[in-house]
């Protein structure tokens, strides 16, 4: 096979697999939130994936994941203590990427009227300059997800560190789909890698950082 038909023939390649996966994709999974961010569980400490598949499963909204079934009793038990654990390892894992430093509802400087208030909704940190304008967003949270979504894009685009879609490889090119995931950008070849990306999100992040690693270290990222 010469080369260019064996450039045809990956691109087609990656045609299928990711309309494969666009077809499996769960509309639904899509709107729950933000995928679970951390790599341990909550009530045990242990990795995930250190006692075979992880426990996943949706409480008040938000994607939470075990390392097993049996934690999951004790993870019902005692909800809002491994809630609040968790909402404060959110905030501090996305504060460094939060891409405004200004209140999502009222515009105005974070910080201008007292300390801002940090916020956690369905796994994603979303910052206020007061409670009051929490109260606002909880009344429509789509429309304010939609601005920092935005933001996000704007402030991360430029020096996104991969020419590459993070689940396939194929090159990023004008279809290529930017999403937000704990208010960082990822790029995708097509939509169909977003549910990839869902299923296994630290993965994907990981080689994202090697590959912002590498850029800052002077070498090109893969």
């Amino acid at each position: 096979m010469n080369t260019t038909k064996r450039k045809w023939a990956l691109t087609l390649a990656l045609v299928l697999a990711c309309a494969a996966w666009f077809a499996e994709a769960d509309p639904a999974e899509a709107a729950q939130g933000d995928v679970y961010p951390l790599g341990t569980c909550l009530v045990s400490g242990e990795k995930l994936g250190s006692m075979g598949a992880p426990e996943i499963f949706e409480h008040g909204g938000r994607e939470i994941r075990l390392c097993c079934a049996g934690c999951k009793d004790a993870f019902e038990a005692n909800a809002d203590k491994y809630l609040k654990q968790l909402d404060e390892a959110v905030v501090k894992q996305q504060k460094p990427y939060y891409p405004l430093d200004t209140c999502i509802v009222m515009g105005t400087k974070l910080g201008s009227r007292g300390e801002p208030v940090d916020y956690v909704y369905r796994n994603r940190l979303v910052r206020f300059c007061c409670s009051g304008c929490m109260e606002a967003f909880e009344d429509e949270p789509e429309q304010y997800l939609a601005k920092l979504d935005e933001a996000v894009i704007a402030k991360q685009k430029a020096s996104y560190p991969l020419d590459t879609c993070v689940v396939m490889g194929g090159k990023l090119g004008p279809e290529s789909v930017d999403y937000v995931s704990g208010n960082r950008l990822v790029r995708f070849c097509c939509r169909g890698c977003i549910d990839a990306f869902r299923k296994d999100p630290l993965t994907y992040l990981g080689k994202l950082d090697e590959a912002a690693g590498s850029t800052k270290s002077g070498k090109s990222a893969p």
